[in-house]
């Protein structure tokens, strides 16, 4: 389906190289801002105090979050745990306060808001936890990365994995660079997030290099660029449907779906973002640069000329 044709092949690859330039220092400022301001890290990774509450009727959220923050905790998780009457309060670690101190002053403090609040259980999550959490995103990250890599090798041509894999790694640290310069706390729901971009982004990558590839087979006399040109121009229509549809989506989460889903929401829009922009601006002119050509995808029908007398 298309909402629209456009008649006239769009130049990408005129300014592949002002795309990239644009890609590379946007590259190089969020790994600076990784470097020199780190991740805000939440309470999953850093370690804490887990409490889990029960209301007689449905909490709000909202006054729980205000109530913890006015006794002076900031990066507080607050959300329903299985029922709206059921809250779990994510701490952060505290110096000079252990886990009990810490939930008796917050229980203290939600009791002069709603007497019929009760502490269901109190957890401290260690800093060990945290880093079997680091490690196992990380490992995510590799193996999702590595199967990228052998999937585009096997379907297309190892140009095409590397450039893709390049492209989408590129999408997952410009959003790490958002989180660090903005000191957004950084989560599992983020780091959720960041996988599906990943998976996301190469499916964009996937039906542009699917084009070129036909494009190759059935465009004679035409040159790399043009030939990437039209596989670009002839799927900016699905792009737009595909990738408009999504945001509308994730767009409803971020303004309606709390705090809870806030930053989920707004790694994803960053990711999807820069997502169109990395499998178009930047895969395919890494592609064009790495000499891929006509013959990389159709064998020549002639044979060998026996020279034997």
């Amino acid at each position: 389906m298309e909402f629209f044709k456009i008649r006239k092949d769009i130049p990408f690859m005129r300014h592949a190289l002002v795309f990239n330039v644009i890609s590379a220092v946007t590259f190089v400022l969020a790994v600076f801002f990784l470097w020199h301001k780190g991740l805000h890290l939440s309470v999953d990774f850093t370690g804490g105090t887990v409490m889990e509450t029960r209301y007689s009727r449905p909490a709000n959220l909202d006054k729980i979050r205000e109530t913890i923050a006015s006794l002076g905790f900031t990066d507080v998780s607050v959300q329903n745990f299985g029922t709206s009457q059921d809250v779990l309060i994510r701490l952060p670690l505290k110096k000079d306060l252990s886990s009990a101190q810490l939930s008796e002053r917050v229980l203290a403090a939600l009791k002069t808001q709603d007497t019929s609040v009760q502490l269901q259980r109190v957890e401290f999550v260690g800093p060990q936890v945290g880093d079997e959490l680091v490690t196992n995103g990380l490992l995510a990250l590799f193996f999702v990365a590595f199967g990228i890599v052998v999937y585009l090798a096997i379907r297309f041509e190892w140009r095409f994995a590397v450039s893709a894999i390049i492209a989408n790694l590129h999408d997952v640290v410009i959003i790490l660079g958002f989180f660090a310069f903005f000191q957004w706390e950084f989560s599992l729901s983020v780091l959720a997030a960041v996988l599906a971009v990943l998976g996301y982004s190469v499916n964009e990558s996937v039906v542009v290099f699917d084009r070129v590839r036909e494009n190759f087979r059935k465009m004679r006399g035409y040159t790399t660029p043009q030939i990437i040109d039209n596989a670009i121009t002839r799927t900016i229509s699905r792009t737009i449907i595909t990738h408009g549809c999504t945001q509308m989506m994730v767009t409803s989460m971020l303004f309606f779906g709390g705090e809870t889903l806030h930053y989920f929401a707004l790694a994803l829009t960053i990711g999807i973002l820069f997502g169109i922009y990395s499998s178009v601006l930047v895969a395919s002119p890494l592609v064009m640069w790495l000499g891929v050509s006509r013959e990389d995808f159709i064998k020549s029908d002639k044979k060998p000329v026996d020279a034997t007398p």
